[in-house]
């Protein structure tokens, strides 16, 4: 007699969806502010060019910065620079829940990139509880001017640990022609150009071009130039317009071309980005 069929095996359970919410308010030197809850996802590296103030609430974060490993448990206080690759991923098995601001250059200047870089993870329960605080005001509709004010004290003692450290290693300059190349995609992010372009306007080889903005930056030139078209995209959609509208301004070929790469380094695509409740 055969023996009876084993039962089908239950299917693995699906990992729990990203939970994102991201909008602009109406604070000077706010670029953007981003909460999200992540299980699996990692961030590929990319840049910024704004400052990444992050604090963790549940979980904890594991991500390279400028070529070194460090973490964010939730007691810390997380300062990112701006121009400076660095990815994450999970660091526990639940994931993690964070709340970020992104902050321009009226906020921190970029003189304090390097003391930013040496140390980015503030352990600091005062600035930890200030950071908070800025947020539980900025999702209440019209406390901006408690989040303003609650921002400027922020940002004074970020600049306090900042500036009372020992001097920085000098950092390596960078070299000339990584530089021009990175100034270049800069003022071509939507247009773009091709590394022949780029080789005849500076008067180096595409391979000797990759090489030196790689060694310089880690991260290549088009990983580069995504990252700021999806930075674009994000500015683009919190002011309301389309994916399909975002998509060329931003740079991408079409809407599948953004919606590829602003998952990969968001977490979601753009029509759930966009659509997430705001406060």
């Amino acid at each position: 007699m055969p023996a009876p069929a084993s039962p089908p095996a239950s299917p693995p359970p699906e990992p729990a969806p990203a939970s994102v919410t991201a909008w602009r308010p109406p604070v000077p030197g706010v670029v953007e502010v981003f909460h999200a809850r992540f299980t699996e996802y990692a961030y590929p590296m990319h840049v910024h060019d704004a400052w990444t103030l992050l604090i963790v609430d549940s979980g904890a974060v594991r991500y390279d910065l400028d070529r070194h490993e460090h973490g964010t448990p939730d007691d810390t206080v997380t300062l990112l620079p701006p121009h400076v690759p660095h990815n994450g991923e999970p660091a526990t098995a639940e994931g993690f829940r964070k709340r970020v601001l992104y902050l321009d250059s009226s906020r921190l200047g970029d003189d304090l990139i390097g003391a930013a870089v040496d140390r980015p993870d503030l352990r600091d329960p005062l600035l930890r509880r200030r950071v908070g605080q800025v947020h539980s005001a900025l999702v209440r509709p019209g406390d901006e001017l408690e989040a303003e004010s609650r921002l400027t004290l922020v940002g004074e003692r970020l600049r306090e640990h900042l500036e009372s450290r020992e001097p920085p290693a000098p950092r390596r300059p960078d070299p000339v022609l990584a530089r021009r190349l990175r100034e270049l995609l800069d003022a071509r992010v939507a247009d773009g150009l091709t590394l022949a372009e780029a080789g005849a306007e500076l008067s180096a080889h595409p391979a000797h071009l990759v090489r030196a903005f790689s060694t310089a930056y880690g991260i290549p030139p088009h990983q580069y130039l995504t990252s700021r078209r999806v930075g674009q995209a994000r500015r683009l959609l919190l002011e309301g317009r389309p994916p399909s509208d975002v998509a060329a301004a931003a740079g991408f070929y079409d809407q599948a071309h953004l919606t590829r790469h602003f998952r990969r380094l968001v977490g979601v695509t753009p029509g759930r980005y966009r659509s997430a409740e705001r406060p």
